[in-house]
């Protein structure tokens, strides 16, 4: 009785050395890569990015509208990648400018008076990946914001513009780098 048990356990040993060889090997010829930060950049290849400032093309303009999105855009690259941001010649190039910054009605009270309004800010990208122009393209991102009518335009204009650019920013970095 202990011949066999012992074969038995010597054959189980055996099987669970061999399972764990092939799961040693499967494992070290496979290469997982994240980040917390979403960037899914091959840094052997590419290493610099190219911003260019977008200017306003819109008929409606609010005057710091451009610095706030282009100052947002270039720190998300900047803080989130190890790129670096250099003014010609860079290995993947975003440039563009903002079309579009509307307001209209958004809902109407009881009494039919409007009751929100929403803005929309949206901007139009050319991205160039000089290693990979498979990755190219030309994009419209538009983010919207809604605020009561209660307020003045003024008074919330800053706010929500810049959580607009955030949103854009945050859209145009995913289709870039992250490639989501």
């Amino acid at each position: 009785m202990q011949n066999i048990f012992r074969k038995t356990t010597v054959k189980g040993v055996h099987r669970i050395g061999v399972v764990t060889v092939i799961a040693v090997v499967l494992l070290s010829a496979c290469h997982v890569s994240f980040s917390l930060n979403g960037a899914s950049i091959d840094y052997t290849k590419v290493k610099t990015i190219q911003i260019t400032d977008f200017p306003i093309r819109s008929s409606y303009v609010w005057g710091p509208m451009s610095s706030i999105f282009n100052n947002q855009l270039k720190d998300r690259y900047a803080n989130n990648t190890r790129l670096i941001q250099v003014k010609r010649n860079g290995d993947l190039k975003i440039e563009g400018e903002i079309i579009s910054y509307t307001q209209r009605n958004k809902s109407v009270s009881s009494e039919g008076y409007s009751s929100q309004t929403e803005l929309a800010l949206t901007v139009n990208v050319r991205f160039v990946n000089t290693t990979n122009h498979q990755e190219d393209f030309e994009r419209q991102f538009t983010a919207t914001s809604t605020y009561e009518t209660t307020q003045s335009l003024s008074s919330v204009q800053e706010e929500l513009v810049t959580q607009m650019c955030k949103e854009l920013t945050d859209q145009i970095f995913n289709a870039t780098v992250a490639q989501w």
